[in-house]
Formats: C-alpha cells, sequence, structure tokens
C-alpha cells in the first residue's frame, strides 16, 4: 500500500460523517490560508526574492505532498504558492488588517473543524497524529476530486483498504 493511500485511510477513519466531511471542504483550506497569512511576517530579502516563514514552511509541504503523489503534490505545491502570495499580500496590509485577517481564519476554520467533530462523535486526528495537519489539505482535495469523478485509481484502493480493515476487524 503507498503511503498516499495509507495517510489517506488513517485520516478517513477520523472522518466518516458526511458532515464532518463537508465542515472540513470549507475549514481546512481557511485554517491552510490563515496559516500562510500569519506566516507571511517578517519577510526578509533573499536574493532579490522575499523569504518568509510561510514560504519555507510551505516549501517544506511541498516536498512531502510530491513524495506521497507527484500529480497530487504538484496541486498542492500550486494551491500552497497560491496562498502564499495571498498571505504575503494580506501581510503587507496594516499590522490590525493582516492580524484580523489571519486570526480570522483561523479561529472560523477551527469552528468549522470542532462542528464537524461533534457531528463524527470524535476527536480530530492531529491529537493522535501531527501528521494529519499535513493530510488533511491532501484530503480535501482529494475528496473534491473524488466529486468530480478523478482520482479513480485512488478512490478504488482507499475502497480496498477499507474492505480489507472491515475483514481483519
Amino acid at each position: 500500500m503507498s503511503p498516499l493511500v495509507r495517510n489517506l485511510a488513517a485520516y478517513g477513519e477520523y472522518h466518516r460523517d458526511r458532515r464532518n466531511v463537508v465542515t472540513h471542504l470549507v475549514g481546512i483550506p481557511m485554517i491552510f490560508l490563515a496559516v500562510e497569512v500569519l506566516l507571511s511576517r517578517p519577510a526578509w530579502e533573499f536574493g532579490g526574492f522575499p523569504l518568509t516563514p510561510a514560504i519555507v514552511l510551505s516549501a517544506l509541504a511541498a516536498l512531502y505532498y510530491l513524495r506521497l503523489d507527484i500529480a497530487l503534490g504538484l496541486v498542492m505545491t500550486t494551491l500552497l504558492a497560491i496562498c502564499a502570495w495571498a498571505g504575503f499580500v494580506i501581510a503587507s496590509m496594516s499590522t490590525w488588517e493582516w492580524l484580523e485577517n489571519g486570526i480570522g481564519l483561523f479561529v472560523v476554520g477551527w469552528v468549522f473543524q470542532l462542528v464537524g467533530h461533534a457531528y463524527e462523535g470524535r476527536k480530530p486526528a492531529f491529537l493522535d497524529d501531527l501528521k494529519s495537519l499535513l493530510v488533511g489539505p491532501i484530503f480535501v482535495v482529494v475528496e473534491l476530486g473524488f466529486a468530480m469523478g478523478l482520482c479513480r485509481n485512488l478512490k478504488h484502493a482507499l475502497d480496498q483498504h477499507a474492505r480489507y480493515e472491515k475483514d481483519i476487524a
């Protein structure tokens, strides 16, 4: 089983209720963007380009996603780049606007997450495995891909994994 299937299957165990998945489709992108916004200060010049903690962490996250799967990794890298750019734009606003946007997105995103887990009746995955903080965003992308009829091989692999887990339980 590939690391992508293993990680998504483990994360999916905490997200079986469709209402929880729907809240994650809203909350995770908000948190994802909030982290980019909040880590977009301070900015340093490096070779004529701005360098922020957000860019450094985005590059590391992109490497993680690319190791899981090249195609999905490229999608995630693109999303990281878009969010890093948006974070940089928001960070160039006044300190009050930067914090208002970053903290606001973060808090509202987590409210969505907690409501979803109330539906689920189970704690968030990251409380058992911090790596799931990185798996959550790719889970959202994959769920959207499934909804659009994409990623059929991945869907099949996850279904096979779920059947196997059910059979050995």
